[in-house]
């Protein structure tokens, strides 16, 4: 099974050629500016990560995320690190993944033997099922499922000896519809997206929020030295830095309205989305898609759902201004 994903950036100038610094990458749903960042200490480089930067950081996310003292929290090299090996705490069954979502979700659950089932609605879900994904907001429309409905379930779930997998990856500028404060209880596994909010998606960083015996499983296969210790360092910088976090999400609602603003100009119609990228629906989008890469312009386009684009944030006006200007002369040469 052959996933495609976003930032693709040297596959595209293969074909449509063109420099790294020629191309406006909208592929991702990362924001495009970095947080601010303390400078590195040089033993961090030089050492093995100890235990202490490790509890330092843990201790930052459970107060970032707002997670109760009697959860447990795991530091993964990405979510995508644990996504691969969540299908490992259950015995073999049956899972249902909400769709359209992340499609990594289900190659995990499939390879590691389990049957994999879909539906669009939590109230769609069989009696059969163990485990349930939900993308919470969901990448790419931007869905949201209310908490008493994911905690509700959850519960339903661990009755039948699996969990639920709320993947929050896209949560951090929607902190209203995260189910942190609620990590902890039997049945729930959360998983946390540091790189896309943060704009340091190369950083590899993730974390699961649940039980402390999951925990302990999680960590165990993870093996030791899971994270590398600049990661933990920056992150438990950012996670503590309240000023510049109020600044730095001020900035991703302007880019956000900005991005809407293009959008409406071009008079392509927005169907979902979150702050960090905008999900459009448009009859001929895949030769859209074509167009823009020749105006070197990255959106992600989707095999399963060909009418629709997701844009992710131009940087500032001026970037703003380079997107409007290219999906014009898409459009003319269209």
């Amino acid at each position: 099974m052959q996933i495609e994903h976003g930032g693709a950036l040297d596959r595209a100038m293969m074909r449509f050629g063109g420099k790294p610094e020629d191309w406006m990458d909208l592929s991702t749903g990362i924001n495009p500016e970095l947080f601010p960042l303390s400078a590195i200490p040089p033993e961090i480089w030089n050492r093995l990560p100890d235990q202490k930067l490790l509890d330092t950081t843990v201790n930052a996310a459970r107060q970032y995320y707002g997670v109760e003292r009697d959860a447990g929290i795991v530091a993964a090299p990405g979510t995508q690190a644990l996504i691969q090996i969540l299908p490992q705490l259950a015995a073999v069954g049956e899972a249902v993944i909400i769709s359209p979502t992340y499609q990594e979700h289900e190659l995990s659950f499939k390879q590691a033997g389990w049957s994999v089932s879909h539906c669009q609605d939590v109230k769609e879900i069989s009696q059969s099922a163990k485990v349930a994904v939900v993308v919470n907001p969901n990448n790419p429309d931007g869905r949201i499922v209310e908490a008493k409905i994911l905690l509700d379930l959850a519960e339903e779930l661990h009755a039948r000896g699996g969990f639920l997998i709320v993947d929050e990856a896209f949560s951090d500028p929607h902190p209203e519809t995260s189910i942190a404060s609620h990590a902890g209880m039997d049945g729930l596994i959360i998983l946390k997206s540091f790189g896309k909010f943060f704009g340091l998606g190369g950083l590899r960083l993730g974390f699961a929020l649940t039980t402390h015996a999951n925990a302990e499983r999680l960590k165990t296969r993870l093996g030791p030295w899971a994270v590398s210790g600049p990661a933990l360092f920056i992150a438990a910088n950012a996670f503590s830095d309240s000023r510049s976090l109020a600044d730095y999400r001020s900035r991703l609602t302007f880019r956000r309205k900005m991005l809407a603003d293009v959008l409406v100009e071009a008079k392509l119609c927005e169907i979902g989305g979150t702050s960090l990228f905008s999900l459009v629906k448009f009859d001929q989008a895949t030769a859209l898609y074509d167009k823009l890469c020749e105006q070197h312009v990255l959106t992600r386009k989707f095999a399963y759902a060909p009418q629709w684009l997701r844009f992710g944030l131009p940087l500032d006006a001026k970037a703003a201004d380079v997107l409007s200007k290219r999906i014009a002369k898409a459009f003319a040469a269209n």
